[in-house]
């Protein structure tokens, strides 16, 4: 499999899907240069898609002409660059666990979506995953706290990461989302960099937690890769 990492040095604890051994799969990483997590997340003024996207493609046609049977991504804001990639690429791309959306809103009236940002997590996004324009006020999305210790961390690129800390923030924000839906059944982690405290979620809101590793492509990959 191929990851397209963000430029970072925040630490990634175990399960952070930004780490090769957090799959299950052999991984070439690529780090993708100059590619903060805030210019991904919170673009400036006047960046657009045009912009950001040249060295994204740049480093998939490598991993994929290394031989990768699937591409993803550090990122979940990604998820905008997700036609265009998928476009310009021979194999499978999952940008984001955004995607998982339109699966879950068929068997479900309102799935919950836990991101760094809800400022900067839009339609744009959830459109570019594939949830239909009438489904989309079905998408209940909340942000962990702007200036909690976790979204700083990650956001700031800091060089250290107290979990205790962080998972107290993502769990918080999951309580959050469930008390203001309590019909929720399941959230989708837009960030993966949650992963590490998908437990304490599911432990805090009997949430069905679901993040990028449950999309079924990386799935397969993960599972036939086990058999061997």
């Amino acid at each position: 499999m191929g990851l397209l990492a963000l430029d970072t040095r925040f630490p990634r604890p175990p399960g952070d899907l930004g780490r090769g051994d957090a799959w299950g799969v052999p991984v070439l990483r690529r780090v993708v240069a100059r590619a903060a997590p805030s210019a991904i997340v919170r673009p400036a003024a006047g960046a657009d898609l045009d912009t950001v996207l040249p060295p994204f493609v740049q480093a998939a046609r490598e991993l994929a002409q290394a031989g990768v049977q699937a591409i993803t991504t550090s990122c979940g804001f990604l998820v905008l660059a997700q036609q265009r990639l998928q476009e310009a690429l021979p194999v499978p791309v999952v940008t984001s666990s955004l995607l998982l959306l339109p699966q879950c809103l068929q068997h479900e009236r309102r799935v919950g979506v836990l991101t760094i940002d809800d400022r900067s997590l839009g339609e744009a996004h959830l459109l570019a995953a594939g949830v239909p324009r009438d489904r989309l006020a079905d998408v209940v999305v909340q942000g962990v706290a702007p200036a909690g210790h976790f979204a700083s961390s990650i956001l700031g690129d800091r060089a250290t990461l107290d979990l205790a800390r962080a998972a107290g923030d993502v769990v918080a924000a999951a309580l959050a989302l469930r008390q203001r839906d309590a019909g929720l059944r399941t959230v989708v982690l837009e960030c993966t960099n949650m992963p590490p405290y998908r437990q304490a979620v599911e432990a805090a809101t009997g949430l069905r937690t679901l993040c990028l590793l449950d999309h079924p492509v990386l799935r397969a990959l993960a599972g036939a890769a086990g058999r061997q």
